[in-house]
């Protein structure tokens, strides 16, 4: 349907619902982990600290039952909204929420579900979703870089430049992922035509696409090509 719109899309299998019921009110939270400290002859003093990972609060309902209120034509059994996110919860897997008509889309993980009837009211249930953004990171192993020694023999190769960098526009064939290292392996691209939203040079997965500045997923660089 046209119009606002909240939907949740699995990075397992790309199977997207979206919530039969817009919540009132949906509020991103960004934070940082700021603490304070008591310098000498200066008094307390307040260290920004790094970005917190985004949250996210939805209520809203599962109705049994055609309403005028509904944001969707199709609805499904609570049963169905239900199983959907308690199997990715049980899975420990990801969704990425995306409401339609705005620039949220974020990977996250379902940070806690509760659902259940309020005042004796059993035709539709109530619930509380809570997502937290998931940020992707992998530990590596620093090496000890040797000194390279000039060989006075023959002249420095210039380097070729760039078929393409950040906002170039491109288009993709292959597999988009979760991040650069080739995570959460998601739905297919054939033919799109994408934008190129960051770059990870020396990645398996180096180039990140996307569409009006919004992220859709990390690709080889052999499946993309100048527009």
């Amino acid at each position: 349907m046209d119009g606002f719109g909240v939907f949740l899309t699995s990075y397992k299998n790309n199977q997207t619902i979206q919530l039969p019921v817009n919540p009132e009110e949906l509020q991103l939270k960004y934070e940082t982990d700021d603490h304070s400290e008591i310098i000498v002859d200066l008094g307390e003093v307040n260290r920004v600290g790094d970005l917190k990972l985004t949250g996210v609060t939805i209520a809203s309902t599962f109705p049994l039952n055609m309403t005028t209120y509904l944001a969707v034509l199709d609805l499904k059994k609570p049963d169905y909204y239900i199983n959907w996110i308690r199997k990715i919860q049980k899975a420990k897997g990801l969704v990425r929420l995306v409401v339609n008509n705005t620039k949220i889309s974020l990977a996250m993980t379902i940070a806690s579900f509760i659902y259940g009837f309020e005042n004796s009211y059993d035709q539709e249930y109530t619930y509380t979703l809570e997502l937290k953004q998931y940020r992707s990171f992998k530990a590596e192993k620093v090496k000890k870089k040797k000194k390279k020694h000039k060989s006075k023999k023959g002249k420095k190769r210039v380097a070729p430049p760039k078929k393409f960098g950040i906002h170039s526009n491109v288009i993709v064939t292959g597999r988009l992922h979760l991040d650069s290292y080739g995570s959460g392996p998601g739905m297919y691209e054939k033919k799109a035509k994408r934008e190129i939203v960051n770059i990870a040079p020396g990645r398996k997965y180096p180039i990140c696409v996307g569409i009006n500045g919004i992220a859709r997923g990390w690709v080889k660089k052999s499946d993309v090509v100048k527009a």
